[in-house]
């Protein structure tokens, strides 16, 4: 899971993006495929560059096929219906839980 409010950078590389979700870097092309993703940017090599609104999108079907156990059409309805509030209010959530325990522990130790 990926707390989008802790990333500090603007721009994060396919390697960084795959790091942060524990899945290969061609689960995420593939997913740019199929969900017909726009990278916005790439580097002078022509590697992909994501923006952390591209990130939560992706963080988005990540959580809607890799957590909830939807297929890749029940994530693609998933992501066109207003259901996606739904997801996105308990994503916030939840990542503000983690924050606050990642903060009790260092206040702890």
């Amino acid at each position: 899971m990926i707390d989008i409010q802790s990333l500090t950078k603007m721009y994060y590389s396919i390697g960084e993006l795959s790091k942060m979700l524990e899945v290969n870097a061609s689960l995420l092309r593939f997913w740019e495929k199929e969900f017909q993703l726009k990278v916005s940017k790439r580097n002078k090599k022509g590697n992909r560059l994501y923006s952390v609104k591209e990130i939560e999108v992706i963080h988005r079907i990540y959580t809607l096929v890799k957590v909830n156990g939807y297929t890749l059409d029940g994530a693609k309805k998933a992501m066109k219906s207003k259901n996606k509030d739904a997801i996105d209010d308990r994503q916030v959530v939840i990542s503000k839980l983690n924050g606050i325990k990642q903060k009790l522990i260092q206040l702890k130790s």
